[in-house]
């Protein structure tokens, strides 16, 4: 047998990416070293567009089960605790229908994707399963493979495969990709706790904490679980460091060692890298295989998240025969500018949280308290790179948003996850029957937006019509008939998506 895809490594990626194949009916094969899922804290933020893809793939409730809505934000205090800064985005009810921010402990979020898998007969997953080697033939890829239960080798062969490998990537070196450095690499202490009863009343939202004598970050994760995250400073001894009698002093402002259990504590280097080249012939990358960001912006699983479902609808068309193969080199060229806005901004929250130079840090702090008030920041929105986009202006290339329309349903209920087309009634009348006969061969949804929140929308944006892409990215606008069949016959046809890949 030849899968239509294989991945490699089950983690929230290729979890998420072996839901989205399933769903769409591909035949998949996942493979995973790992016995069991890892059961220490690793993860513990995904944001609501992140959310807005568990709904796509049927899991939302049972995320919504395992996590918490974050509605406090991030502070950024000074060692006399004065806010410089606010991360916003607290609405309970943000642009993707839900919160903006999630909190969530990993191993329980693996197991409600890995759940999720099983719904489809189409995935075969095989745990303790060592990919090896990756040979490219003419129509598929031969994956040398050792079952590690028993030390058997054998070769599976599958037309496409997707490294979701984490960080030391194997799928990356076959590449042989060069990596483009955004100058952050400092390591960090990852100290987890279970508090106890009767531990003291910590903040209920996230707190960087901008000490130049020790910088450090405490994240309020979901129920009793709680979360340090320290910077090394010159000196430090890392194998004592994580030893339980030098880890409880540098918490002592907030707990001691009676209010909580240590759970995990780890040092990592938090790095800022993008990989170049994510796709060569049927091999490509996602997530930690291909970017890596520090953590100060909480986007380094919702980055590859955000991968997994760009590149899940383009290896559906493609697999499909709805487009040429010409169509996954959108794929980097649309994802990596946009998850280096992200990185970059992380970079330059770094720069404020790790100054360690006290006359630095004074000027800081004096230059955000200059206005009285703490600066409150947004989450980017940045657009997505060159690739399947009608023009480079916003909100081209950014998502479109997710309403509870009057009927009761939301946006992405309606629409599936395919194509869709929202325009008003007589713009839809007007289009020509090539349009209509486009729109069948992409199964796209078309949607008359008499809601009125869809003709707000509409509105704002002095456009008669929009076509959303399957990830629910606005693809192009248009103000009339003829524009619609344009935007059509430009973007949707299969012929012209190959060749607006090129």
């Amino acid at each position: 047998m030849v899968f239509d895809v294989a991945i490699m490594g089950y983690g929230p990626a290729g979890a998420t990416l072996a839901n989205l194949l399933g769903q769409a009916g591909l035949s998949v094969v996942v493979f995973e070293k790992d016995a069991e899922i890892y059961p220490l804290p690793r993860a513990i933020h995904f944001d609501g567009e992140v959310m807005r893809v568990f709904q796509a793939i049927g899991l939302r409730a049972e995320m919504e089960a395992i996590s918490r809505p974050g509605m406090k934000g991030m502070h950024f205090v000074n060692a006399a605790n004065d806010t410089l800064l606010i991360r916003g985005g607290t609405a309970a009810l943000g642009p993707h229908g839900c919160a903006n921010n999630h909190y969530f402990h990993q191993p329980e979020l693996e197991h409600v994707l890995r759940d999720g898998v099983t719904r489809f007969a189409s995935v075969s997953v095989r745990l303790q399963h060592l990919v090896t080697e990756l040979h490219e033939q003419a129509d598929h890829i031969d994956l040398h493979v050792t079952d590690l239960r028993n030390q058997q080798p054998h070769i599976v062969q599958a037309r496409y495969v997707v490294g979701c490998d984490g960080a030391r990537s194997l799928a990356r070196k076959l590449l042989n990709c060069t990596t483009r450095d955004l100058g952050l690499h400092q390591p960090w202490l990852v100290f987890d706790v279970l508090l106890k009863p009767g531990a003291p009343e910590l903040p209920d939202h996230t707190v960087q904490l901008c000490d130049p004598q020790r910088p450090m970050t405490y994240c309020n994760v979901t129920g009793n679980r709680r979360r340090w995250e320290i910077m090394l400073m010159p000196g430090d001894d890392t194998a004592e460091l994580v030893k339980p009698e030098n880890l409880w002093p540098l918490v002592s402002r907030w707990i001691q060692p009676e209010h909580a259990d240590i759970e995990r504590a780890v040092i990592y280097t938090f790095h800022s890298i993008i990989a170049e080249g994510w796709r060569q012939g049927r091999l490509m990358i996602a997530g930690d295989a291909a970017h890596q960001t520090p953590p100060f912006l909480g986007q380094g699983m919702c980055a590859a998240i955000r991968d997994v479902s760009n590149l899940a609808w383009k290896l559906q068309a493609v697999v499909h025969g709805t487009a040429s193969d010409t169509l996954l080199d959108s794929y980097e060229s649309e994802r990596a500018p946009h998850v280096a806005e992200f990185i970059e901004l992380a970079v330059r929250l770094g720069d404020i949280i790790q100054t360690t130079d006290p006359e630095q840090a004074r000027l800081r702090d004096a230059k955000f308290r200059n206005g009285g008030e703490p600066e409150i920041f947004q989450f980017p929105a940045p657009r997505l790179g060159a690739g399947i986009l009608s023009n480079g202006s916003a909100p081209v290339g950014q998502p479109f948003p997710q309403p509870q329309l009057a009927n009761g349903y939301w946006l992405d209920e309606l629409v599936g996850n395919h194509f869709a087309v929202i325009a008003h009634a007589e713009v839809l009348a007007e289009v020509s029957e090539a349009t209509r006969q486009a729109w069948s061969t992409w199964q796209a949804s078309v949607l008359d937006a008499s809601d009125p929140t869809l003709a707000v929308w509409l509105n704002a944006h002095q456009a008669a019509a929009v076509v959303l892409r399957p990830d629910r990215y606005v693809l192009g606008l248009a103000h009339t008939s003829a524009a619609l069949d344009a935007l059509t016959r430009d973007w949707l046809p299969t012929q012209a998506v190959a060749e607006s890949a090129t």
